[in-house]
């Protein structure tokens, strides 16, 4: 009978054993969040991508890059109708904050491409910056990369856009002759900045077309007088963040000119490659 008993009770302690290892296994886990993904697999050419696609009033999980599902630390936009799905609605406050721009600062060469529409700023209202990689105590700027368009004391019009381009220390201008035309005209455009480590030239694409208003070597990057070729994102102060909206509190705190991005914006795109006019223009025809 002892041997019955024994037989018994371990028969009856699997049992138990089995409620409860399946119980634990019924156990609901958040789950990650159901966001745009890209067919861009981590280490592709692809390597931030920001759709805003606002599909819930969570502002990290708004901004989450697709890449590698790296989550805003900061995302005060509003969302709002984008060229594709939803977007990113800016203010004179708000911004998208990551801590990183992911292993886009091992590019030596890049593609970066979005969506903006926007009316010049009123007078005032400062300087607005589209977007800036963060670099404390990289030169007077804390940036190593931004595109910003112009305060009051050089003021946009409707039909030509005042702004500059800033790469490791060196400025690009879209002033005078060279404004681009209808950028702020208040209905979706699409810009795109290629820079070609064999070439050390830097191209803009508006709407997937170069401007053709910018003058023989407008955009040659140099580095002590010399073509770039390649570019080092991590020599001197290395990139601490990227900001979409705004220059970043490193920035700002130290240099109060630098102002928030009023307009919208869709679709930001981060290649550590340089794309092709035809690839360019494919996403400007899917708006993507």
């Amino acid at each position: 009978m002892s041997i019955n008993n024994k037989i018994i009770r371990n028969a009856l302690l699997i049992a138990a054993l089995g409620v409860t290892i399946g119980a634990c296994n019924k156990i609901n886990h958040p789950t990650l969040g159901n966001y745009p993904k890209d067919t861009n697999p981590p280490g592709g050419p692809l390597k931030f991508y920001a759709s805003f696609d606002g599909t819930t009033k969570d502002p990290q999980m708004n901004g989450v890059d697709s890449i590698r599902a790296n989550f805003p630390s900061v995302n005060t936009s509003t969302i709002i109708d984008g060229i594709s799905g939803k977007g990113y609605g800016g203010s004179e406050t708000a911004m998208a904050q990551y801590g990183s721009a992911n292993d886009f600062i091992n590019s030596t060469s890049f593609t970066i491409s979005f969506w903006l529409k926007k009316t010049p700023q009123a007078k005032g209202k400062g300087t607005n910056f589209a977007f800036a990689l963060n670099a404390k105590d990289y030169s007077w700027t804390n940036l190593k990369m931004f595109l910003e368009f112009e305060d009051a004391g050089n003021p946009s019009t409707v039909d030509s856009a005042a702004c500059k381009f800033y790469l490791l220390d060196q400025w690009f201008e879209f002033t005078g002759a060279k404004r681009i035309p209808k950028l702020l005209n208040g209905e979706w455009h699409n810009v795109v900045f290629t820079y070609d480590e064999t070439t050390s030239l830097l191209t803009p694409y508006i709407d997937g077309a170069i401007p053709t208003n910018l003058p023989v070597g407008f955009g040659n990057v140099t580095n002590n007088g010399a073509p770039r070729g390649k570019l080092d994102f991590k020599s001197g102060a290395s990139v601490s963040g990227l900001t979409i909206g705004g220059a970043g509190d490193i920035a700002n705190k130290a240099n109060s000119w630098m102002g928030y991005f009023d307009g919208q914006l869709d679709q930001f795109r981060m290649y550590g490659t340089v794309l092709s006019a035809a690839q360019i223009s494919a996403l400007v025809a899917s708006k993507q």
